[in-house]
């Protein structure tokens, strides 16, 4: 799902990467390896966060919805093998 900025918000997504970038052009990176670099740090904390937000919520339906946090773990293990097979090609 996702929901779309408001139109008066700075993407800070755009401003991070071309702050990123300009950093690791600074360091002596050619521009389009800095730029793929800049990428890169960007997404991994991105799934940092949202490895963070699951745990959260994991941890959360273990202690307030116990009745529903083994079909919650049943269907994160089945999005990861689902995830597993598209990555391997076996589908």
């Amino acid at each position: 799902m996702d929901f779309p900025m408001a139109s008066s918000q700075p993407d800070v997504r755009k401003e991070a990467l071309v702050a990123l970038t300009a950093q690791f052009v600074k360091q002596g990176h050619p521009p389009s390896y800095a730029q793929h670099m800049a990428t890169a740090s960007i997404f991994q904390a991105d799934l940092e966060l949202r490895n963070a937000q699951f745990s959260r919520l994991i941890a959360w339906l273990k202690e307030f919805h116990a009745d529903v946090y083994p079909e919650a773990l049943e269907i994160a293990e089945a999005v990861r093998q689902e995830f597993e097979k598209r990555v391997t090609g076996e589908f």
